[in-house]
């Protein structure tokens, strides 16, 4: 799949994959079935979701590190910021042939480029949050919190 067919894709589903609402209990609910399809899939992953600041799911299977804490930080501040998936981010910056961080004078040691975090989005509402996923390839961490996403809304 061409860069530019996988960023229409990448729009697709954050203009699809939104909520009606979205509270504390959904949250828990979302990460408990990122966590089932990771271990479905025999995979080891940490995961974090955000609501406007604050952290109301975290997870860090076994078989991942304290490295992954902070991918997911890293990640994060990327969708937050742009209110687009990391994954998109990157694709996007690559699509340009420009650094990221060159090009929005952050730090790599704040800011992940790679794919693994998803905006959190209420419909009429926008971007609340973000919805993080590390310990897999970027693709992988990507399609995880897709699947994830998918079951959620679509039960």
């Amino acid at each position: 799949m061409e860069t530019s067919e996988k960023l229409a894709e990448i729009l697709k589903q954050e203009l699809e994959l939104q909520f009606e609402q979205f509270s504390h209990d959904t949250a828990l609910s979302l990460g408990q079935i990122l966590i089932d399809l990771a271990k479905k899939r025999r995979k080891s992953i940490a995961v974090q979701i955000s609501k406007n600041g604050q952290k109301l799911f975290y997870h860090a299977m076994d078989g991942t590190s304290p490295d992954q804490e902070h991918w997911i930080r890293r990640k994060s501040n990327v969708a937050a910021r742009h209110n687009h998936s990391s994954y998109y981010i990157r694709l996007y910056n690559e699509s340009k042939n420009r650094s990221y961080f060159e090009a929005f004078s952050v730090s790599p040691e704040e800011y992940a480029v790679h794919g693994g975090s998803f905006p959190l989005a209420v419909k009429n509402a926008g971007v609340i949050g973000t919805i993080t996923v590390s310990g897999l390839t970027q693709e992988e961490d990507h399609q995880l919190i897709v699947d994830g996403l998918k079951r959620i809304l679509h039960s």
